[in-house]
């Protein structure tokens, strides 16, 4: 079932929790499993560290969490679905990143001529 996901999605929040080294190290492995299903090199992704609220428990350092990110060429944040910091702000960096990568994959025309209206071109979904 998660492959389905995979599959179908346009970008991915990739979450582990700062305050469990396992989830952490699993990352690596979803993420190369989501370029396997999507038949890409690279994709529109960001690693968010959750849980940055409980500083106290906390296994993984920000800057570990940078140096994977660097790794995999993604954006890294940390937040805390329980405080809401920097939740809304994760979604609105994966749109970005998403628009950005479709920008890459089909940019935008000069507007067409007559001849060219009829041709059938590129066509790109942004929300």
């Amino acid at each position: 079932m998660r492959e389905q996901y995979m599959r179908t999605g346009e970008g991915f929040l990739l979450v582990f929790s700062v305050t469990d080294r396992g989830s952490f190290e699993e990352i690596y492995k979803f993420q190369r499993q989501i370029l396997r299903v999507k038949d890409r090199d690279e994709f529109p992704m960001i690693l968010i560290g959750n849980k940055a609220d409980l500083d106290h428990h906390r296994q993984v350092t920000q800057e570990e969490g940078q140096q994977l990110a660097r790794q995999l060429k993604v954006t890294y944040m940390e937040a805390s679905a329980k405080i809401r910091m920097n939740v809304d702000q994760a979604f609105h960096e994966l749109v970005r990143v998403i628009r950005k990568f479709q920008e890459q994959e089909c940019p935008p025309s000069p507007e067409p001529t007559r001849k060219e209206k009829d041709k059938k071109g590129c066509h790109c979904v942004i929300f």
